[in-house]
């Protein structure tokens, strides 16, 4: 069996409000537990209690989540900001260069 190689790059992963996103997922996570609540022993009774600590295990590792991705924008911004900066040094350099 030949080896599978690909034929084109992959394509960059998209960006987007990350943040944003896991926040509200993990929002949503909590907002259906607290609704389970007062149908607790309605799930207990027909032994769905799973249901509830489901969305309970959601909603703290969405808060998991939310620490990583923000850490995450935080570095991208740090390196985006570090690139800049150099770029900037770079440049100055040069310029200093071609007046000698």
């Amino acid at each position: 069996m030949a080896k599978w190689t690909p034929k084109h790059e992959a394509p960059e992963p998209l960006e987007g409000p990350v943040v944003a996103t896991i926040t509200g997922g993990t929002i949503l996570w909590f907002v259906l537990f607290l609704v389970q609540i007062p149908f607790y022993s309605w799930f207990a009774d027909r032994d769905l209690m799973w249901w509830v600590w489901t969305c309970l295990a959601g909603g703290g590792l969405g808060l998991i989540g939310i620490w990583y991705v923000r850490g995450r924008d935080a570095a991208i911004k740090r390196a985006q900001a570090a690139e800049a900066s150099q770029a900037d040094a770079d440049a100055g350099a040069a310029a200093g260069d071609e007046g000698n």
